[in-house]
């Protein structure tokens, strides 16, 4: 009997502590932290620059390249080049153009490099004739601003600014390029305008610059007798500058190079502080004067400084200028996250037929 009475209060012990065991809640083991990756970035971190294929990238550098024409500096073997293969020019028919830049210190540097197998100096200069005239060569086949016989040889950037020339990030200079059928009684290659908007050109002339690339804009002014140039303006400048050769009737050349200046036309211009006045008795027929007398341009037109060579049949030319300029007539590059977009073309002793190719390049700054 004893015993199992002490059963009964065992079973109903037994009974509570399971009834009390169902009503408390089981608690999850603690969280443990798995590891980080080993790779994986902080969030804030910014994504790795990543170069756009087909463009021209200009690297941040920590010194200024020296604008002698030459570019050995070791900064240009590490910048990554542009080749632009280019076509259907005057005299050269094609070649391929190298672009290369970097930037330092509020500035954009450029190296441009180019076959061309001639140097074009003889640019429109004075002969003396047998009977002791003074004529200029010409070409004979020009029929007004197509000379392709006595010129020099260029080279040529346009830019659209705040890109504002319609379809030019596919079409480049095509969007304003001499076109054949238009005004063609007036110049044989057609005038150049945009339809839209506002470009900067920056124009490298072999015999008429000195030290700088002529610094130039393009707008949508058409042809006219009063607006022969169309759309193609220089941008102000203070003073400086090139000027024709001649007399006011244009009949001699006004000046001559100082004591020991070559007569054979070259270098093809005569600086304006070396000029002196014309002596017609100092020279035989055959006997050649430039047809150019030319400064350094001050002002807003002559703000690209560049320098040149002409060697082995090679142009290389390396310009420089400030990155933002707040002239209305320059592309700003005030924005170093957003491409540029322009276009290119070289000149072989020819003022307009240029080698061109048939789009826009890009230009893309690496952080």
């Amino acid at each position: 009997m004893r015993t199992k009475r002490v059963l009964q209060v065992f079973a109903l012990g037994l009974t509570v502590v399971l009834l009390l065991a169902s009503c408390v809640p089981i608690q999850a083991p603690p969280a443990v932290d798995a590891p980080a990756a080993a790779t994986a970035a902080p969030a804030e971190a910014a994504a790795e620059w990543v170069a756009p294929e087909d463009a021209l990238i200009s690297v941040p550098v920590s010194a200024a390249p020296t604008l002698d024409g030459i570019g050995d500096e070791a900064i240009w073997a590490d910048a990554p080049a542009l080749v632009v293969e280019l076509s259907k020019g005057a005299n050269m028919g094609a070649t391929e153009l190298s672009l290369q830049s970097v930037y330092a210190e509020g500035m954009i540097y450029m190296l441009v490099t180019w076959a061309d197998p001639t140097e074009s100096f003889v640019r429109s200069p004075w002969v003396k004739q047998d009977d002791g005239s003074w004529k200029k060569l010409r070409d004979p086949d020009d029929k007004g601003g197509d000379n392709n016989l006595y010129y020099e040889d260029k080279m040529a950037m346009i830019w659209t600014i705040n890109n504002s020339i319609p379809k030019f990030k596919g079409m480049g200079c095509f969007t304003a390029c001499h076109d054949d059928g238009v005004d063609a009684e007036v110049k044989p290659y057609g005038n150049k305008y945009t339809r839209e908007g506002m470009g900067d050109i920056w124009h490298w002339k072999s015999v008429r610059n000195l030290g700088q690339i002529d610094d130039q804009y393009l707008d949508s002014t058409p042809y006219s007798p009063d607006t022969p140039e169309a759309g193609r303006h220089s941008d102000p400048k203070d003073g400086g500058g090139y000027v024709n050769n001649e007399t006011e009737d244009k009949s001699l050349p006004q000046w001559m190079g100082p004591e020991g200046y070559p007569r054979d036309g070259s270098p093809g211009y005569i600086l304006d502080s070396d000029k002196v006045p014309f002596d017609d008795s100092l020279f035989a027929p055959g006997d050649m004067i430039p047809g150019i007398v030319k400064s350094a341009i001050t002002g807003d037109r002559g703000d690209i400084s560049a320098g040149w060579t002409w060697q082995d049949g090679v142009w290389t030319v390396e310009m420089s200028r400030a990155l933002v300029t707040g002239s209305e007539y320059d592309v700003q590059f005030d924005d170093l996250t957003q491409p540029y977009y322009f276009g290119v073309a070289v000149f072989d002793n020819a003022q307009v037929r240029h080698a061109y190719h048939s789009s826009s390049q890009t230009l893309v700054f690496q952080p």
